[in-house]
Order: C-alpha cells, then sequence, then structure tokens
C-alpha cells in the first residue's frame, strides 16, 4: 500500500480543518474591528476628509468577509498539506501577517496613529507577500486565494496614505469633544 490516507479521509481532515481555521479567522477580523470601532459612524473617522478613492462604507464589511473567509480557506489548504516542506514556515508567516492586520483597525480607528497605521501596512504588505510566496511553495491553490487579498492591502495602504495628506492634522488627535453647556446654580 503506497498511500498513508485515501481521498476520502484527506477530504474528511479538511474539512475538520477548515470547520475549525475559517471561523477563527473570521471572528478575528470581526473582533478587530468591533473592538475599534472601525465603522463610518466613529465620530473621530466621520469628521475625516475622505479621499476621492474612498469606497462606500458598506463595501468594507462585504469585502473583509470575503477575504477572511478566502484567507482561512487558504491556510486550511496549507496546514493540511502534511509532510510539505516549508508548512511549518508558511503557517507561521500567515500568523504573522495576520496579528499585523488586527493591529491595524486598532492603531487607525481607536488610536487614531494616521501615520503608525500607515507604516503598519507597509510591513503588513511585505508580510503578505512573502505569505503568498511561502503559500505558494506548499499549495499553489492557498497562494492564489491570497491574491485578492494582497490587493486590497496594497489598496488600504494607498488609501490610509490619503488620509493623511488629506488630514495631516487629525493624526493622532481624539475625537472631537461634544458639545457641551454648563449650566450655574
Amino acid at each position: 500500500m503506497s498511500q498513508l490516507a485515501s481521498r476520502g479521509q484527506l477530504r474528511a481532515s479538511f474539512l475538520r480543518w477548515a470547520l475549525l481555521i475559517v471561523p477563527v479567522v473570521m471572528l478575528a477580523g470581526f473582533l478587530s474591528g468591533q473592538v475599534a470601532g472601525s465603522t463610518a459612524q466613529n465620530p473621530w473617522f466621520a469628521g475625516l476628509v475622505k479621499p476621492s478613492i474612498y469606497p462606500p462604507p458598506a463595501a468594507f464589511g462585504i469585502v473583509w468577509s470575503i477575504l477572511y473567509l478566502m484567507m482561512g480557506v487558504a491556510l486550511t489548504l496549507v496546514v493540511t498539506a502534511r509532510g510539505a516542506r516549508g508548512r511549518g514556515a508558511a503557517v507561521a508567516m500567515f500568523i504573522v501577517q495576520l496579528l499585523l492586520n488586527l493591529a491595524w483597525s486598532p492603531l487607525f480607528f481607536a488610536a487614531h496613529r494616521i501615520t503608525a497605521a500607515l507604516y503598519l501596512l507597509v510591513a503588513l504588505d511585505i508580510a503578505v507577500l512573502l505569505t503568498v510566496v511561502m503559500f505558494w511553495r506548499v499549495r499553489r491553490n492557498a497562494a492564489l486565494l491570497l491574491l485578492p487579498y494582497f490587493g486590497w492591502v496594497l489598496f488600504a495602504t494607498v488609501l490610509n496614505w490619503q488620509f493623511l495628506v488629506a488630514n495631516p492634522d487629525a493624526d493622532g488627535v481624539g475625537a472631537p469633544a461634544a458639545a457641551t453647556t454648563r449650566i450655574r446654580l
């Protein structure tokens, strides 16, 4: 017998891993955005001048949901590539880029650090590119699933830069204070 596992066993293993990995990746992305308050209704963000390439706010939830799904499937393909050279390093690189990804929303939306968020995105661009290369060596389909994510992260880098150019005085500044009325008795 030359096979360690049948096709059915390999498919079942992939599905089991996918049922764990995909929801974890999607939940991590969702929680990062929720904790940071990354919505168009964020008072600080609402006060920023929006660049001309800024998409409709609804696009972000749709795009990120699809991208996190694809990222989870890509990671599952690599995790289930038992015995593949470079698999461990590829998974480690995926985790590094995911942590960078998850750090962006709190840095931009909660800490209001537009410049620092831009530097983080440049690091994320490099990390995602390295992840794509490492995934390519393990499973080409996994790398191909990450290409739309890489494109979106590059777009996010340009968008972040345009936010910085359009709002230089907003970098590191908190949300405008709500109007208050003082009543003396």
